[in-house]
């Protein structure tokens, strides 16, 4: 689809843009717009729709289709907002004590004072417009605009949890320890982000809230708030995994938590989605069980009792070794010279790893993450509604450690394993082809820079994680000057930053972002994208049934799109 735009001045949706396949992403006039589309898109749902994410000037809706994102652009342009009765949302008290390293240079760059600053930042009303970052930042926008400032020139390595801070028109509060390039102004022990609670964020989108100044802070007494990242637990299981050894990054993962980014949280799951599938349905499991994703090779597990296993995802050499004894300890433990048993079993195909036999993935032939599958799917805490661990947010399971158990679980679908499956072709030293679709923020840029885009190789850079793919080649510039008010994205998102060196952002990406995104790869392709190894090449071409971008009538991307 196109953008397409509201033929009148009517208030309402201004524009539909495309985001890659699945998603849009309305344009309207303001916050009032924006919390009142946000309200009537929770109340009645779009067929097909599977998250809202309201943001500055933006919402963006995602669906479960490419046929469902179609439909939404006539429907979300149709909306009356007029008689949207926007009802407002609970008032949050957050006492805060103001005396944040920043507040001496907020009061000089507002010409306000410190009195002036306080005064200004609790005797007004701020409501959250939208949620991102990490889990619980909300981004509150205030009644005045006497507290605008810029970010740091430097951002710092670390930020307390608690911090309040201030940033262009919004304020937030800091819900963990991370990074940030805000104004800090004072402190709170008000939990932000607390998974023990019903609803999980203290103040979610279209909450108000009001910031009461104090002297000191009172700690709230009680259960401590739950951890967001379950601590590896060394606790011993009848049936189960044990990690003789965790790989590079191996972690618990399943098909995610959609559903959440108006809490800040994003889907997360397996990068290899068609891969956990695999695994999942040879062993007998349901689609969304649990398994272990692993890169690079490496992982070594022993068996807690006799177990069926599939591992599907990059083709890798898979050993497994019986020790001798009846101790199930490994060739290493057992001592030199006692004599053991060698076999290696075949990928995406099921079979038993008996008590005390140890599986051992080697390094990938081509691609680059492994899915481990076990009958019964792997038990773990879930959070939202998933199993999944989010190395962006802190959320689900921790990495896999040394000596961890893992116990099996009742995720069965069927009484019966699978046949053996074939697996696609997985990248290996070449090029990798990906289709994208233009936009949303092409016009943010020329037609000599959409043209670099897709003409040139991109290499993924060691920098690159499950929250996204750093690539480098020749600078991509932009063609506008400004900044992007922050929006809503998605994972195969190409995010251009000032440096010119394109992101890809993956499945823990952060759910809102303030950089043009130049164009979205396509869904079915990031199963692709994700096995495509640290010091590969991606090239990316126009996605078939997509024209130029909307600022290239007659694009040289024409000539490498076919």
């Amino acid at each position: 689809m196109e953008t397409v735009s509201k033929p009148t001045a009517a208030p309402g949706v201004l524009a539909v843009r495309p985001v890659g396949t699945t998603a849009v992403l309305a344009e309207l006039s303001g916050l009032h717009d924006v919390l009142a589309l946000q309200a009537l898109l929770m109340e009645q749902p779009l067929p097909g729709q599977v998250d809202v994410l309201a943001a500055a000037e933006t919402v963006m809706v995602k669906a479960d289709s490419p046929a469902a994102a179609r439909r939404m652009a006539g429907l979300l342009l149709d909306m009356d907002l007029t008689v949207q009765a926007h009802a407002e949302g609970k008032l949050v008290v957050i006492e805060t004590v103001y005396d944040g390293e920043d507040v001496a240079e907020v009061a000089r760059l507002t010409g306000l004072g410190v009195d002036g600053v306080i005064a200004a930042h609790s005797g007004q009303v701020w409501t959250v417009a939208f949620a991102g970052f990490a889990p619980g930042f909300g981004y509150m926008v205030g009644e005045n605009e006497l507290l605008e400032v810029p970010r740091r020139s430097s951002p710092r390595t670390a930020v307390p949890a608690g911090s309040v801070a201030l940033a262009g028109n919004y304020s937030a509060v800091y819900p963990r320890k991370s990074p940030g390039g805000w104004q800090l102004i004072g402190r709170t022990s008000a939990r932000m982000w607390d998974l023990g609670r019903e609803q999980p964020a203290l103040a979610a989108p279209g909450d108000r809230v009001q910031f009461r100044a104090v002297r000191e802070l009172v700690q709230v007494s009680g259960t401590p708030a739950a951890p967001e990242a379950a601590a590896a637990r060394n606790v011993e299981v009848q049936s189960g995994l044990r990690i003789l050894s965790p790989g590079l990054q191996s972690l618990v993962q399943d098909l995610g938590r959609p559903g959440h980014g108006g809490l800040g949280v994003s889907a997360a799951g397996a990068l290899d989605r068609s891969s956990l599938r695999r695994a999942n349905r040879i062993v007998g499991n349901q689609p969304s069980a649990a398994v272990v994703e692993t890169v690079s090779g490496g992982l070594r597990v022993q068996a807690a009792g006799d177990q069926v296993l599939a591992v599907a995802g990059a083709p890798s050499a898979l050993t497994v070794v019986t020790p001798s004894g009846a101790d199930g300890t490994d060739e290493e433990q057992a001592g030199s010279g006692e004599p053991h048993q060698v076999r290696t079993v075949p990928m995406a195909t099921a079979f038993a790893l008996l008590d005390g036999e140890i599986l051992t993935l080697g390094a990938p032939e081509r691609g680059f993450r492994s899915y481990l599958a076990i009958r019964g799917g792997l038990e773990a805490d879930a959070v939202l509604g998933s199993r999944s661990t989010d190395t962006m947010s802190g959320i689900g399971p921790a990495p896999l450690a040394l000596g961890q158990d893992l116990a099996v679980g009742s995720s069965t679908e069927s009484n019966v394993v699978g046949n053996p499956e074939l697996q696609p072709d997985f990248p290996d030293d070449g090029v990798t082809v990906l289709d994208i679709v233009p936009g949303p923020r092409d016009d943010w840029f020329d037609a000599a820079a959409v043209a670099s885009l897709c003409t040139q190789e991109w290499e993924v850079t060691p920098s690159s994680n499950r929250v996204g793919m750093r690539l480098a080649g020749e600078p991509l510039r932009r063609s506008r000057d400004g900044e992007l008010p922050s929006e809503g994205t998605v994972a195969g998102a190409l995010q251009i930053p000032p440096e010119g060196q394109p992101v890809l952002f993956l499945a823990d990406h952060p759910i809102t972002g303030g950089y043009p995104v130049i164009g979205v790869v396509v869904d079915h392709q990031l199963d692709l994208a994700a096995q495509v190894p640290i010091g590969g090449r991606l090239r990316f071409r126009l996605a078939s049934g997509y024209g130029p971008p909307s600022n290239l009538p007659h694009s040289p991307l024409d000539k490498v799109s076919n």
